[in-house]
């Protein structure tokens, strides 16, 4: 017995075989059975798909079919290449611009100079390649509007002059009696008046080594172990980078030193007296582990010597008394006296070591308020304390270390003759966006209340935020 499918078959047969029969006796067109066929895809015709339509098909140079997304990235590469008109075609006023014509024009920032008479005027810093401002960094503020200006450049003020005049003492004492804080109202000129410090005795053929940001020695953002020999949590990363710096900056001064003692370094023996001070540097330059005990070794070697003067400048000074962001063991903060390069700083801030001839130089700063002033700096600076009540704690290790700090007061305010020559600075530079004039100077100065960092950001600048 055959199966259906068969049945159906063969019953479809006869039938079809009849009906030719009977057409061919009655002379009726006999039926035709058609088979469905889909046609070939001719090139540029759209082939239809269960998405839409497909690509557009194309015959290449071999006779190959090409996508549509071929064609169309020949197309925009054809036609999406968009090239700058020449300068001399722009006549319209619309396409004039003021462009700077070269470096702004200012007399050099120099020591011989920095006396009464410059001040309320705008000085140049040199532009050299081993300059310590270039090397050792800037504050964030500060770097940010000398990349805007054509030229570093500073004002120099009242209290720019005594300073200097401070300074110029502590060449011939020790850093004992000469431990600066520059305090002052937040934007007042601080970080500019410690950077002047800095190149006034970096041109004076001082030894320096500034710190622009002493928040990271306590934000944990570097690396530190614990050193049982000291009891005390190294930076070994953070004391290779200082010594780097320190020898790229002073590097011919430091050739003129020799060690007066020998210097006991684990793993590399014992570094002989007579030794130049930049071979004791390239000890710790050539293993970061050991950079930490080397550059103490440094420090103290710089402290002894009466050759060069010496300027320890840290800018944020309030944040190595403050509670360091690195954990212990069991996750407990740590205090900045029990990390290697804060203690350090520390020691030289309050006197327990010194410079036989040189200074030691901090700013404040309030930028980052993680790190706001403590009380116990506070106290010791005759500052009001930021938030603190009549029964807080204070560390009386904290309070050892301020002992014997003097405070350098920076005013409020700029007077008028220095935010006139600050305004006259922008505009000459062609870095104010609007068109300067006397009414925008007393209504931008009026504005700020004389502060010089609201002066600039939120007066001359103010037009460039969205």
């Amino acid at each position: 017995m055959l199966p259906l499918s068969s049945c159906c078959r063969h019953a479809t047969r006869s039938l079809l075989a009849i009906s030719d029969s009977n057409a061919i006796c009655t002379g009726l067109p006999a039926l035709r059975t058609q088979v469905r066929n889909y046609a070939k895809a001719r090139p540029g015709v759209a082939k239809p798909s269960s998405h839409g339509f497909s690509k557009v098909q194309k015959k290449g140079k071999g006779g190959e079919l090409e996508g549509t997304d071929q064609v169309a990235a020949t197309k925009r590469k054809r036609y999406t290449a968009f090239l700058p008109m020449p300068v001399a075609q722009l006549t319209h006023p619309l396409f004039e611009t003021d462009q700077r014509n070269g470096q702004l024009q200012l007399q050099n920032f120099h020591p011989e100079i920095l006396t009464d008479a410059v001040t309320s005027q705008a000085l140049a810093f040199p532009q050299n390649d081993k300059d310590p401002f270039r090397i050792f960094g800037l504050p964030r503020n500060l770097l940010v509007e000398y990349r805007i200006l054509s030229k570093p450049c500073s004002v120099i003020r009242d209290v720019t002059i005594d300073v200097i005049n401070k300074l110029d003492a502590a060449s011939l004492e020790g850093s004992a009696n000469h431990r600066l804080v520059v305090a002052g109202s937040p934007g007042c000129g601080k970080s500019v008046l410690l950077l002047q410090a800095l190149q006034y005795s970096y041109m004076r053929d001082w030894i320096v080594l500034y710190f622009p940001r002493a928040i990271n020695l306590v934000n944990s953002t570097t690396s530190y172990t614990y050193d049982p020999r000291t009891l005390t949590y190294t930076q070994p990363v953070f004391a290779y980078q200082t010594l780097e710096r320190l020898l790229t900056v002073n590097g011919p001064r430091l050739e003129h030193l020799r060690t007066q003692a020998s210097v006991e370094v684990e793993r590399r023996g014992t570094v002989p007296a007579g030794t130049t001070l930049v071979d004791l540097v390239k000890v710790g330059t050539k293993e970061q582990a050991l950079a930490p005990t080397v550059l103490a070794a440094v420090l103290s070697e710089l402290g002894e010597q009466t050759t060069f003067p010496v300027l320890l400048a840290i800018d944020d000074f309030q944040a190595i008394y403050c509670k360091t962001k690195y954990r212990d063991p069991h996750y407990s903060r740590i205090q900045p006296y029990h990390l290697s390069m804060p203690r350090l700083l520390l020691e030289y801030a309050s006197g327990l070591r010194r410079f036989a001839r040189g200074a030691v130089v901090g700013a404040l700063s309030s930028t980052d308020t993680t790190f706001k002033l403590p009380l116990e700096l506070a106290e010791a600076l005759g500052l009001p304390p930021t938030s603190s009540g009549p029964y807080a704690k204070r560390v009386p290790e904290l309070q050892d270390y301020a002992k014997g700090l003097s405070r350098v007061s920076v005013p409020d305010a700029l007077t008028v003759s220095e935010a006139t020559e600050l305004f006259d600075v922008w505009a000459r530079d062609r870095a104010i966006p609007a068109v300067p004039n006397d009414e925008l100077f007393l209504a931008k100065y009026s504005e700020s209340g004389g502060n010089a960092r609201d002066f600039i950001w939120k007066g001359l600048l103010s037009t460039l935020t969205l």
